[in-house]
């Protein structure tokens, strides 16, 4: 199933799928906010960080397949497989959105 994703996040799992940290805190504002696996990442040089220690890490796709929206937030429900303790699964994340840019990022089971 396609689904229409916006840009900035289509921009987000497109840098994420090629293993490109720099692309990946790009996609965020200067002030932006990660939070996953009980850790928050704030501004893009930490989001820059934090995705390229996961990406050395863990080999992994991710899979977009629905989209919803909950309140101010975009969530995306994505099927991850991968060598990571676990795999696969199937987390949510919840986008916020500002200027074209993701404000603000939560990745949950």
């Amino acid at each position: 199933m396609a689904i229409d994703l916006p840009k900035a996040i289509v921009d987000y799992f497109e840098a994420d799928r090629a293993e490109d940290a720099g692309s990946v805190s790009r996609c965020f504002t200067e002030t932006a906010v990660v939070r996953d696996e009980g850790n928050i990442y704030r501004g893009r040089a930490k989001i820059g960080h934090w995705k390229a220690e996961s990406s050395r890490k863990y080999n992994y796709t991710a899979e977009p397949f629905s989209l919803a929206k909950e309140g101010d937030r975009i969530v995306v429900a994505c099927h991850l497989a991968g060598d990571f303790p676990g795999s696969p699964l199937d987390l949510r994340y919840f986008f916020m959105l500002e200027g074209g840019k993701i404000a603000e990022l939560e990745i949950v089971p």
